[in-house]
């Protein structure tokens, strides 16, 4: 009974391992086929296009900050609320809007010296406030900033000159590199003697903006400022894509 058992066991697994051998020996025999045969080519083409917008600054944009000190943190704040005050009058009869008006920083922190004995004392509480603006008449930036230097702020930083929809100007930088690369598929697929299908994968590879940047409070008056004639020049956007077609 035993023999018979063992000899059933053995069949079965002589049995499988003779369909294993012939299953094998059917791929390769197929794989021959292909031998000297052209392979099937991809079935999608990739391009690229380029955009680039040139567009003429409409706004200026510049910070400054005010900065005092004092033994009590509370009159500190009361100094700087006061030259904050003045400022932000000024600017407004400059004709800039309460908007494009703001405070981008505030800090309080001790002020020390170090005595011989290797002691610290407290020499005063120092607030400084950052706020940014922004000047939408271009031709009125250089006085704007001159008369603030005059006011007393500190920390004038640099001006750039940019376009208030920028987003706006980002988006016909993509359209214009889209209808480029379009364009460029369409002479390959020409080419090439294949037709588009479908769009199967789009990226776009970032823009570039170019701005044209004035560094101010460098070895500069604010008199010196205020009567410079500051040239805005021109912005350009470049956006940059790639679109992956199905062909056919």
């Amino acid at each position: 009974m035993n023999k018979e058992k063992i000899y059933s066991f053995v069949t079965a697994t002589l049995i499988l391992l003779s369909l294993f051998l012939l299953s094998k020996t059917v791929s390769e025999v197929k794989g021959w086929g292909l031998i000297g045969k052209d392979i099937a080519p991809q079935t999608t083409i990739a391009v690229s296009g380029k955009g680039e917008i040139v567009v003429k600054p409409d706004i200026a944009t510049f910070s400054f900050g005010i900065t005092e000190e004092s033994l009590v943190v509370s009159d500190t704040q009361d100094k700087v609320a006061k030259s904050e005050k003045k400022a932000l009058s000024f600017l407004e009869s400059g004709g800039v809007s309460k908007d494009d008006i703001k405070v981008s920083g505030y800090n309080i922190y001790p002020r020390y010296e170090y005595l011989k004995t290797g002691k610290q004392n407290l020499v005063a509480y120092v607030v400084t406030e950052s706020i940014d603006v922004k000047v939408r008449k271009i031709s009125n930036a250089g006085k704007i900033i001159g008369s603030l230097g005059e006011l007393g702020v500190t920390n004038l930083s640099g001006l750039t000159f940019n376009v208030d929809k920028y987003d706006d100007v980002v988006k016909q930088a993509r359209e214009k590199a889209i209808t480029d690369a379009k364009t460029n598929a369409e002479s390959l697929a020409k080419d090439l003697g294949v037709s588009l299908v479908r769009i199967v994968n789009f990226s776009e590879n970032g823009y570039t903006p170019i701005y044209y940047t004035k560094a101010m409070g460098m070895g500069m008056s604010s008199a010196e400022i205020a009567t410079l004639e500051l040239p805005s020049g021109t912005n350009k956007i470049t956006s940059q894509v790639s679109i992956t077609y199905e062909i056919r």
